[in-house]
């Protein structure tokens, strides 16, 4: 196991590799007069005087401060114009300052960040003779080792689901007696469920009302009185009940129905609590 300033050293050197990386992509992008001029993040200074990028023009301008947002904050000394500096790939070497003056001071940057670090031209140089890194493979033995740790843990987990799925496919294709058995058994009962709703139903007993017709039929038509009816109702087993008073049940039954069918009524009222059948009811048990 890496002791912690092991751990550190390790860190800092791979920092190192990534910012000689990227140094050497933003020198790439430059033209050949404007790689020696670019300067770094570690070459600007606040009260320094620069060249500076804006819109696309080189002008000459005074750092003022640091920006909270990122970048400085500067004055353009030609037009005494406040300007904003986003980075420090936008400013060029200090105005009277040889080229080989710029390029030592890059040197010895790079030399303070680390031995891995390189300066922007060998970083160039570097980078596009060596094409690998550029698609993506490894720069290093420790980034292969990471990354076939990783390729191999891809690799075993298809592995296993293709083993799993596999596995499932051969269940499924394998007969299950008990599964069939199950269908079966399933499908026995929904027949038998359908069957039985299928079954008709018994004729349906008649009610108080039918039966006092009937017992209205056998006594020629009437009147008779609800509690007498009743009686012969139970008496012949046209009708049950277990009600406590039938007789004023088949009261309110024979009123409803008078009330809401008016001349189409089977029955009609003959006196006090007296009902016998009407029009052509009467006609036909005649």
């Amino acid at each position: 196991m890496l002791t912690l300033k092991q751990r550190q050293e390790r860190a800092a050197r791979r920092a190192a590799r990534i910012a000689a990386m990227h140094e050497a992509i933003r020198a790439a992008a430059c033209t050949d007069n404007e790689r020696s001029l670019v300067m770094k993040k570690h070459e600007v200074k606040v009260g320094g005087e620069f060249t500076a990028k804006v819109s696309g023009k080189l002008v000459h301008v005074r750092i003022d401060r640091e920006n909270p947002h990122g970048g400085w904050d500067a004055t353009n000394l030609a037009t005494k114009k406040a300007v904003r500096i986003k980075s420090a790939q936008r400013l060029r070497a200090r105005a009277g300052v040889s080229k080989a003056e710029v390029q030592a001071a890059k040197t010895a940057v790079a030399a303070q960040v680390g031995a891995g670090a390189k300066p922007a031209a060998d970083a160039a140089k570097d980078a596009k003779a060596a094409p690998a890194a550029a698609k993506g493979e490894p720069t290093n033995a420790l980034e292969a080792h990471y990354r076939s740790q990783k390729d191999a843990a891809k690799a075993e987990k298809a592995a296993k689901v293709a083993a799993w799925r596999k596995e499932v496919a051969e269940k499924a294709a394998r007969p299950d007696p008990e599964l069939d058995k199950a269908i079966k058994a399933s499908e026995a009962g929904r027949q038998a469920k359908k069957a039985k709703a299928a079954k008709p139903k018994g004729k349906r007993k008649p009610g108080a009302l039918e039966c006092a017709v009937e017992v209205l039929k056998t006594a020629g038509g009437g009147p008779l009185g609800c509690k007498e009816m009743v009686e012969r109702m139970l008496a012949k087993g046209l009708w049950q009940t277990k009600g406590k008073t039938p007789e004023a049940t088949l009261y309110a039954a024979i009123i409803r129905e008078i009330a809401a069918k008016g001349k189409d009524s089977r029955f009609r009222k003959e006196g006090r609590g007296q009902f016998a059948l009407a029009g052509e009811h009467a006609k036909k048990d005649q």
